[in-house]
């Protein structure tokens, strides 16, 4: 049996586990009120496909890869959204900073007596190193599947592009669910805009990812990239930031600023990617050329 023919096939499974074990990720996310449970789904879904299979799970990506790309992974969602907000504030369409939520800032870290500027400085440490950390388990298993598993297997099947934009197009899809739900409770703006600018911030951060998993031979950089992004957009950036009438269209990961600039980062990535990997060819997944 050739290659192709194997990839198609475990390819095939892992998408049928997939959505089975989504599914039941999803009815717990209303009896435990957490989403862990989906995020792990997709991770368990690349194990048992690897078991199934007979594929080794070294292949996931576990080494831990040469440090400047970990580095990398947590410094690009950094800057890319805080070039997304300056762009926000300045434009108007939020407002540096929101006072309510500084002030129940000081009121969760007791910390009354401390200026504004103060609690939101330690805040952002909070959010960068504690927040971070505790990340961890959900998005390593959301990571196994999608960067781990996924995105090496495609790239026997297809070139740099496609790898980047199926394994994008899957992952933002799989989020639909909960967008249709109600669950992240981004209200103010209509639905097709939601699931147009979350695609597309989700798919351009895609094209980084994959980038940087090939080129690193690790699935930790699109853990910590993916932390990265989920802990200062969800926990810092987007609840500092005052509203405005405007505010819903440009903001957090349904918003068109953060999509704009992560597409700007993908751009980059992308031509790299092309002129660095030639899988079909080689068969080269997982590491670099």
């Amino acid at each position: 049996m050739n290659q192709r023919r194997e990839s198609a096939i475990t390819l095939t499974v892992f998408m049928a586990l997939l959505v089975g074990l989504s599914a039941v990720g999803h009815w717990l996310i209303f009896r435990l009120e957490s989403a862990t449970p989906l995020m792990l789904s997709v991770g368990l879904a690349a194990i048992l496909t690897c078991l199934i299979r007979r594929r080794d799970l070294a292949s996931l990506g576990w080494g831990w890869g040469a440090w400047r790309y970990q580095w990398l992974s947590y410094a690009l969602p950094l800057g890319t959204i805080t070039a997304a907000y300056l762009i926000i504030w300045v434009g108007g369409f939020g407002e540096w900073y929101d006072a309510n939520f500084v002030l129940e800032k000081k009121q969760d870290y007791h910390l009354d007596d401390w200026s504004n500027g103060a609690v939101i400085v330690f805040h952002f440490v909070v959010t960068a190193t504690l927040s971070f950390l505790l990340l961890l388990p959900s998005v390593l298993g959301e990571e196994l599947g999608w960067r781990g598993f996924l995105v090496p297997e495609l790239s026997k099947l297809m070139p740099f592009t496609g790898v980047a934009l199926v394994s994008g197009l899957l992952w933002s899809v799989w989020h639909w669910p909960m967008i249709f739900m109600g669950i992240y409770d981004n209200e103010g703006t209509p639905l097709y805009f939601q699931l147009l600018t979350f695609t597309l911030f989700i798919v351009a951060n895609s094209f980084t990812l994959a980038y940087l998993r090939f080129k690193s031979s690790s699935v930790w950089t699109a853990v910590i990239f993916h932390m990265s992004s989920n802990v200062f957009l969800q926990k810092f950036f987007t609840p500092i930031t005052a509203d405005t009438m405007r505010s819903a269209w440009y903001v957090d990961e349904f918003g068109a600023a953060p999509a704009f600039v992560a597409s700007l980062v993908a751009i980059y990535f992308w031509r790299k990617g092309n002129a660095e990997f030639f899988f079909p060819d080689k068969a080269r997944a997982a590491r670099a050329i």
